[in-house]
């Protein structure tokens, strides 16, 4: 039976990463229509608010209460990781691939570990290092710098895919310092309330309402709220309930797998034999870092971002 229960839970765990892997076939559509990518960014941002908060209302109104004072919190995380991080995510994407788009995505992990060394004086340890120089390395094997040298990818989409990922590593920055005092459904709530207000006031998301009149439009944003952010946060955190925070983001790999798989055989993309080798070795650094951090039991233990 306890087997069985864990075999439950690691599954959940993995729903939501496959949720969040799924991204790119709900972002396409809203590229074809027209959207850019920080229009896409308001759509995401704005229809999961707002499914997040009816949740809030009807099931769990007593968590809504928060201090004044934390809002810098939310407010930092809603806008300097979930706005910016999904910006340039979407930007590499649109300009690149799916596949380079979550590989850089995924250095953050490693930024995490740097920040954390700076502001809560986490030990750098032997481990942490090497992690540091496999991501460098399986970078540099995706965008094509290596093993010949000859990157195709332009700088420009090198830097705003590496910022993904440190804008990325920000949402624990902001959010550790008041996960002892909110859940992660009220801290990821107001995050996005943040982001929200933050593309309403800076995207021109409102002057086209007249591309919502198309139904895939409304199908695709819907999907982007409802299965790649609330279903993936949910099965994650539910997962992260049972299992240590390391081992939940260890099975949250299963995300850039899952977008690679979505890349080549819905979107057309193509990925050589180095690209593969470099997204492994991405993925095994991410796996080194939130394995060290366990040992010296200083693991973040809030929800996934996306």
């Amino acid at each position: 039976m306890e087997k069985l229960s864990n075999l439950r839970v690691y599954i959940i765990t993995i729903a939501g990463a496959t949720c969040w892997g799924l991204i790119g076939l709900f972002i396409a559509p809203l590229y074809a229509r027209g959207f850019t990518a920080w229009d896409v960014v308001a759509i995401r941002g704005i229809f999961t608010f707002v499914i997040l908060f009816l949740l809030m209302v009807v099931f769990y109104r007593d968590q809504l209460r928060t201090r004044l004072i934390d809002h810098v919190f939310f407010a930092g995380a809603g806008i300097f990781s979930i706005a910016l991080f999904n910006f340039f995510y979407f930007e590499v994407f649109s300009q690149s691939s799916l596949s380079l788009a979550v590989t850089l995505l995924y250095t953050g992990p490693l930024f995490v570990t740097i920040l954390s060394r700076l502001f809560f004086k986490e030990p750098l340890t032997i481990r942490k290092g090497w992690a540091l120089v496999l991501a460098v390395t399986g970078c540099a094997f995706v965008v094509g710098l290596l093993p010949f040298g000859q990157g195709s990818i332009p700088m420009k989409t090198l830097v705003m895919g590496i910022l993904s990922g440190f804008c990325y590593a920000l949402y624990s920055i902001f959010s550790k310092p008041i996960t002892k005092r909110y859940s992660a459904l009220t801290i990821t709530t107001y995050t996005f309330f943040y982001t929200s207000i933050f593309m309403l006031l800076t995207s021109d998301i409102i002057r086209k309402t007249d591309q919502f009149q198309s139904a895939d439009v409304w199908v695709a944003a819907l999907l982007l709220a409802l299965v790649a952010t609330v279903a993936g946060f949910a099965f994650y955190t539910s997962g992260l309930k049972h299992l240590e925070a390391s081992k939940a983001s260890i099975l949250a790999t299963i995300e850039p797998i899952i977008a690679v798989l979505t890349g080549v055989l819905f979107l057309g993309e193509q990925l050589g034999g180095w690209q593969v080798l470099g997204i492994a070795l991405v993925l095994y650094s991410a796996i080194l870092v939130t394995q060290g951090r366990s040992k010296a039991k200083k693991a973040i233990d809030i929800s996934h971002p996306n």
